[in-house]
């Protein structure tokens, strides 16, 4: 008798395994299908420098300038930013190759061919990107 009830926990068991193995195959398949377009470290690192923006506003609306500690760690996400733009949209970024998807569609209402190079994106003197020539 103990031996069935063995057989039936081991039973119960197993399809319970087999289950969590299917629920954990379609989440990860879900969070690799949304990291197609948008890494989730740049998405998370958006939604803080969002809040440190936040919190800049927060500030004036009370009638206070940000402090000073505020606005460095501001300055720091937007060239850390930066830099995280650079990297992804670098040859073999993941910018760069949603771009390069893009590029494909005639209907596109902007030119995202204009910044497909073999060596990325490069920063003009006034700030903006542009591929190098």
């Amino acid at each position: 008798m103990a031996d069935d009830a063995l057989v039936q926990e081991l039973g119960n068991l197993r399809r319970e395994l087999t289950t969590i193995r299917q629920l954990v195959t379609q989440v990860v398949g879900y969070i690799r299908d949304a990291e197609s377009e948008v890494p989730e470290k740049m998405r998370r690192f958006t939604n803080y420098m969002h809040d440190i923006h936040d919190v800049s506003y927060m500030y004036e609306e009370k009638g206070h300038q940000p402090p000073e500690w505020l606005k460095r760690e501001f300055e720091r996400c937007d060239d850390r930013y930066r830099q995280l733009l650079k990297e992804l949209n670098m040859e073999g970024g993941m910018f760069a190759k949603v771009r390069s998807e893009m590029a494909k569609d005639e209907e596109n209402r902007y030119d995202h061919k204009r910044l497909i190079t073999s060596q990325g994106l490069h920063r003009k003197e006034d700030g903006s990107e542009t591929a190098q020539s």
